[in-house]
């Protein structure tokens, strides 16, 4: 037999920097949640270089809970490298990843989940398909950055998505480790890596409506990482040009 020894049906992976400020409670929404939810779970929280407390905090409120695992990266190396590395440890059949201040309500997870077990390969949520409400929205001048992200990402490789950078995103585990291994973009770009690949590999993808609040803590450096992103757009595309996506 080649039954798991400690079978686990979701994983959900938070990659975090510096969040010792809202860490805490985030998970503690989602412990709360998966024990209600009642399927077996773990949480992997992967640590991004931070130089603050976030680990220490993690360890002191939690440590003692055996869904958690910690991972960490000696230095920051962004969040596409944070999200790969907790993606390619899970063990779930159905694994998630979410930002750390729970800018989508860990609630949306029961919704993807049904999709991912009835209907598509990966779940991905949508702050623009008719259904998704913004309870609080960033400011104008990101908002609209993002929505050109995503209409870039659509444009330079053949996508057809509505949000490509919501951070919420859901994957049966044989699809996510046949993604994950492929991904080659560390920064905010690996979202558009992640859907070029799934297209590449006709994976079902479905879009989901989303509640969806700002926080104003978000880690992104505007202009540095809105222009590296958009090179990561021409990076995949050279990528694909080059083999590099067998």
């Amino acid at each position: 037999m080649n039954a798991k020894k400690n079978p686990v049906t979701l994983s959900i992976v938070v990659p975090a920097y510096n969040e010792e400020r809202r860490i805490g409670k985030s998970l503690e929404e989602i412990f709360r949640f998966c024990n209600a939810l009642g399927d077996p779970y773990e949480v992997i929280v992967v640590d991004d270089g931070s130089t603050d407390e976030t680990v220490a905090l993690v360890r002191r409120r939690f440590g003692d809970r055996p869904q958690l695992r910690i991972a960490q990266q000696p230095e920051r190396r962004g969040k596409g490298a944070a999200v790969q590395q907790g993606m390619l440890q899970g063990q779930g059949d159905y694994l998630f990843f979410s930002d750390a201040d729970l800018s989508v309500p860990i609630e949306s997870l029961a919704i993807f989940l049904d999709e991912l077990r009835n209907h598509c390969d990966v779940a991905i949520g949508s702050r623009r398909v008719p259904g998704a409400k913004i309870e609080i929205h960033q400011p104008l001048f990101r908002e609209m950055m993002g929505r050109g992200f995503t209409w870039l990402s659509n444009l330079i490789l053949g996508l057809r998505h509505s949000d490509v950078t919501c951070g919420f995103k859901g994957f049966r585990r044989e699809i996510a480790r046949e993604l994950f291994i492929r991904l080659h973009l560390q920064n905010w770009s690996f979202d558009s890596e992640l859907l070029y690949l799934a297209d590449l590999k006709k994976y079902r993808v479905t879009e989901i409506p989303v509640t969806w609040r700002n926080d104003q803590g978000t880690k992104v450096r505007l202009w540095k990482d809105v222009l590296a992103s958009f090179l990561g757009l021409l990076q995949i595309r050279a990528n694909r040009v080059l083999g590099k996506y067998p």
